[in-house]
């Protein structure tokens, strides 16, 4: 189970650290702001998630293996940027799997520290959105969160979802379930132009 975990937080680390790269290079950044938008994606929401249950040093500083995986991920998208003609959507698809990837993940280590289920879940929210709040600051993009789109309501779907199927089915497939929830709300609610917003004219989002 803990090889499960630790290729989701892998492959989560991979997928964001590639959307902050591409956000990087759409907004024709050099190579150095291309590899810092690509790191603090990758490790921005993790981090402050720690932070705030006082896991400290944080996961990051205790295993090198992250920055290999931000490098590599950085390289990955620098080198096949021609392949990706269509950057805002190689971004919309990275970004995606990231945020189901990381609420899960965030969602398990707040309960291994006893937490309550409920701020699990808000610290799930947390470890899938606040990388790329920074990411968005630093591009100067209003950040996803804060726009109509459904972004954070799919990973707090995904996250009530592990919780009610946890005991029914078993922790790994309540998490395959709960990823695949986020993924696929997140993807729907774009392609159909689904939102929660307040009125025509509201501007902030969920």
């Amino acid at each position: 189970m803990e090889l499960f975990i630790l290729t989701i937080d892998y492959a989560g680390t991979f997928v964001f650290a590639i959307s902050g790269a591409l956000a990087g290079m759409k907004r024709q950044f050099d190579v150095f702001g291309v590899f810092i938008l690509a790191l603090v994606t990758a490790i921005g929401g993790g981090t402050l998630r720690d932070l705030m249950i006082g896991s400290t040093p944080v996961g990051w500083m205790l295993n090198p293996v992250y920055l290999y995986i931000i490098f590599g991920a950085f390289l990955f998208a620098y080198l096949f940027q021609p392949y990706m003609r269509k950057l805002r959507r190689s971004m919309f698809l990275f970004d995606t799997i990231g945020i189901a990837l990381y609420t899960i993940l965030g969602l398990q280590k707040a309960l291994a520290f006893g937490l309550s289920p409920i701020i699990c879940v808000f610290l799930g929210v947390v470890s899938a959105t606040f990388g790329g709040v920074i990411r968005d600051v630093l591009s100067n993009e209003v950040p996803l969160i804060f726009r109509k789109e459904i972004y954070a309501s799919a990973c707090l779907a995904g996250g009530i979802l592990f919780l009610l199927t946890e005991q029914l089915i078993g922790e790994p497939l309540a998490m395959a379930v709960a990823i695949i929830t986020v993924f696929v709300i997140r993807l729907m609610a774009v392609k159909n132009h689904w939102t929660l917003a307040f009125g025509k004219k509201a501007s902030g989002g969920v």
